[in-house]
């Protein structure tokens, strides 16, 4: 089957299917390019939404990073960056080995097709020549050989007249003798043009128009198998990614798999742990009988333990039963706290304080290595005294000495606070109590008439009772009865070593400096109870304050 043989005479047929094969060819190259801009669109908009979920640095978001599932989810930002890039690839080898590849194959392919073309365009300008030739010594022949019959038909037409002289007779015969020779030499001449043109034809139709067809064909072949090869690259390049994509998928799952529920809500609990117990159940306080109230040891509200009566205050005086169930602002301002971290509820306390430890053991260990590091130049410095001045390193060294023990005595400062905290966690006591749930539930009103409860925004009871409201009730043995709860008595003073802002329910705010009176020392929960005028008094952390304890002090109340 050969298009010399077949299609001897398409030659115009030809012509137009190759260069629609051509057109073919460019048409896939457009179609592989464009794949290859979709490639790196999809790539560079999948790096984009996986930085943009990634975490910024030095914020909150990267302390999240410590759940199992949040984790997992960074995993699968960093897999999906992989997946990203292996799209790239896709598109710098199709580029290269489709795109490009092709590119030059079209142009060679142009080059060939238009030599192929103008070869055959030549063989058939070549045979229209021969064709040509043909017909004029055809036509030529024809005109001699009737031009001899009219010159023998004019000879003998003179020769039959009697009337016509002899000369002219000869003159005839002559003329008639030479377009006979005319027509026998154009005879001859279009017979040899005939056999040769005859012999190029055979050769056009047999021999020049096959072989040029031949070219054009395997030339076509050649582009029909170029174009399935490529083909068969465009699925290889996706293929040759598969087993990396399908990695990135299998890390994804991992990732996961590796989630862990109970671990990220025992994490929570890390987080978020006071190390307080809840509070204890208040008693009820009977307003109806003419008798002095009691609290129980167990109540909130009297919660120190040592059967020290509730101080009773004016009517400014508040009760909140719940005072940290709103936000406590102070335990955020880590940065501001003082240095052991006594601002913290214990649990926190203790996290932070073992992470400062461990960050400091880690600045000893950096420097001790240091120190090894130039201990061993000195050696080499004195062993090989051209290689450097071995004194040089002494001053590096004294000074790394000093920091290390500037470190350790940092390390003991803080293991002593974490050990005290430690030693107090276990530790279950009617303070501790206290510091999670109250402060100070003070008594209010003595009439109910002048007594308001209700339930604040925060979801906190209190007991309000408004000078504006209160009732003025005459003296009555009632009341002397509830006149007699008398304050806590001062134990001793304490001087505020810094300013204290007391933002909770059942602290109170002191400046830098101030003297106040103290009226119930640290229980081991790191709040001391102080007082500075009849109708103010409250906690702030012990570390803030510096307190003067009076052993013989009495229950006379002062104020500052």
């Amino acid at each position: 089957m050969s298009w010399g043989t077949e299609l001897w005479d398409q030659f115009d047929n030809l012509e137009k299917h190759t260069q629609w094969g051509i057109d073919v060819l460019e048409k896939y190259i457009k179609f592989v390019k464009e794949r290859t801009e979709i490639e790196l669109s999809y790539a560079k908009q999948l790096r984009n939404l996986s930085k943009k979920y990634q975490p910024k640095k030095n914020s909150k978001e990267e302390e999240e990073y410590r759940y199992t599932s949040t984790r997992a989810f960074l995993a699968t930002l960093n897999e999906m960056n992989d997946y990203a890039g292996q799209h790239e690839v896709i598109s710098e080898n199709m580029t290269s080995l489709i795109t490009g590849e092709l590119t030059r194959y079209v142009q060679e392919l142009k080059q060939e097709r238009k030599s192929h073309f103008h070869d055959g365009r030549k063989a058939q300008q070549h045979i229209e020549t021969c064709w040509k030739q043909l017909e004029a010594s055809k036509r030529r022949f024809e005109r001699d050989c009737k031009e001899a019959d009219r010159a023998q038909q004019y000879f003998e037409k003179m020769d039959a007249d009697i009337n016509v002289t002899k000369a002219d007779v000869e003159k005839a015969r002559q003329q008639a003798q030479l377009r006979h020779q005319m027509a026998e030499d154009s005879k001859a001449e279009y017979s040899s043009t005939l056999q040769k043109f005859n012999s190029e034809q055979h050769d056009h139709y047999y021999t020049h128009i096959p072989n040029i067809f031949q070219k054009i064909q395997e030339m076509e072949e050649r582009r029909i198998v170029r174009i399935g090869e490529s083909m068969k690259t465009f699925a290889e390049v996706d293929r040759q990614v598969i087993p990396i994509i399908g990695k990135c998928l299998d890390e994804i799952t991992k990732a996961a798999e590796s989630i862990d529920h109970k671990n990220d809500s025992q994490l929570v609990i890390e987080a978020f742990k006071s190390g307080f117990e809840p509070p204890g159940d208040i008693d009820f306080e009977d307003f109806t009988q003419p008798m002095k109230r009691t609290v129980s040891e167990s109540s909130l509200s009297n919660s120190r333990g040592d059967g020290k009566s509730e101080p009773k205050f004016g009517g400014k005086s508040k009760g909140k039963l719940w005072p940290f169930i709103k936000k406590n602002k102070l335990s955020l301002k880590l940065g501001a706290g003082p240095e052991d971290f006594s601002n913290l509820p214990p649990e926190q306390r203790r996290k932070k304080l073992q992470q400062k430890v461990d960050e400091l053991n880690k600045d000893i260990q950096k420097e001790m290595d240091q120190r090894d590091a130039l201990t061993k130049m000195k050696d080499v410095y004195i062993k090989n005294p051209q290689m450097g001045d071995a004194a040089s390193v002494d001053h590096r060294l004294a000074e790394l000495g000093q920091n290390i023990e500037k470190l350790r005595l940092e390390v003991q400062k803080f293991e002593g606070w974490l050990a005290e905290v430690e030693g107090r966690l276990p530790l279950r006591t009617d303070q501790a109590r206290r510091q999670s749930g109250l402060y100070e539930a003070q008594n209010t009103a003595a009439v109910n008439s002048c007594a308001q409860d209700r339930e604040s925004p925060d979801g906190s009871y209190t007991e309000e009772q408004s000078q504006e409201t209160e009732m003025k009730v005459p003296a009555t043995d009632f009341d002397d009865e509830f006149d007699d709860e008398e304050p806590l008595p001062t134990i001793g003073t304490c001087k505020a070593l810094y300013t204290f802002e007391g933002q909770n329910e059942g602290t109170i705010s002191v400046a830098e400096g101030e003297m106040l009176y103290v009226i119930e020392e640290d229980k081991g929960d790191g709040w001391t109870r102080i007082r500075r005028n009849e109708d103010e008094e409250g906690y702030v952390p012990t570390s803030y304050v510096e307190v003067y304890l009076d052993k013989n002090a009495k229950g006379a109340m002062t104020y500052i």
